[in-house]
């Protein structure tokens, strides 16, 4: 069986940037994302640089059948799933009433449910080879509650949790489960959640590039936790330290509010 590299949300932003730094170290990948054309245009064009095989799977991970035409590819092309990277992910910016519940339905089947589904499926294939590389990718926005970003921090609290859970029950299997946490990214992503007017992203915006490097070397290592960028790391921390709930939540409303 040939060993593959699954990157979900691989069409642009940090999941490109992580399939590019997979076919630089000669590692076939299984890349997936709703376009197909753009999937195929970066399957012809690492193919052709970097000489290795690229699958393309063209699907919507946040309803069930994502997973299962992923699985269709992998077994058709009689593959072993080394490594996982779930990168695939939208967020939905403002009020919390004033958004639409429809988004935050899909937002909850990609950001969650696929990403637990694709873990627990191929975690187990991992296992039973006896080594594999598990990359979550969640945010900064997990590390503590957002307002006007509720509903997209609590998924990535969740990413966080669960990642963590199984690093720790993992650690004797060969397998390893990192969660990257970027902040500000210079992706589409800002577009898609309608962020435009927050000031998270008025300054010290990190490249797709930059965060995807950070990610890959730390899951090479088998690192839990990867927080890319200094100032990502700060508040990170003076997050976690602070005692006060209620600060908290006053820190994070005056990060995440608009400009």
């Amino acid at each position: 069986m040939k060993e593959v590299a699954i990157i979900t949300g691989a069409s642009g932003g940090i999941g490109y940037e992580i399939a590019l730094l997979f076919a630089k170290h000669k590692i076939d990948i299984l890349i997936v994302a709703r376009n197909k054309e753009k999937l195929n245009d970066i399957k012809s064009a690492i193919e052709q640089q970097f000489n290795i095989n690229v699958y393309c799977v063209a699907t919507d991970l946040s309803i069930s059948d994502g997973f299962v035409d992923i699985d269709n590819c992998v077994k058709a092309n009689n593959l072993s799933v080394t490594y996982l990277v779930n990168n695939a992910g939208f967020g939905d910016y403002g009020f919390f009433t004033e958004r639409s519940m429809e988004k935050y339905s899909e937002m909850l089947g990609l950001n969650v449910i696929s990403l637990t589904e694709l873990t627990y499926y191929y975690a187990k294939q991992m296992i039973k080879n006896g080594k594999g590389r598990i990359l979550n990718v969640a945010s900064t926005a997990g590390i503590q509650p957002d307002p006007y970003f509720a509903v997209y921090g609590a998924s990535k609290a969740y990413v966080i949790s669960l990642t963590e859970a199984i690093h720790k029950e993992f650690e004797k299997s060969g397998v390893t489960a990192t969660v990257l946490s970027p902040g500000a990214t210079k992706t589409e992503f800002m577009e898609r959640a309608d962020m435009n007017d927050a000031k998270l992203y008025e300054s010290g915006v990190m490249t797709a590039k930059e965060v995807a490097e950070v990610g890959f070397e730390g899951m090479m290592k088998g690192k839990l936790h990867v927080i890319p960028g200094f100032k990502n790391r700060i508040l990170a921390f003076f997050s976690s330290i602070t005692p006060s709930s209620k600060l908290r939540l006053n820190m994070a409303a005056k990060v995440m509010s608009s400009k």
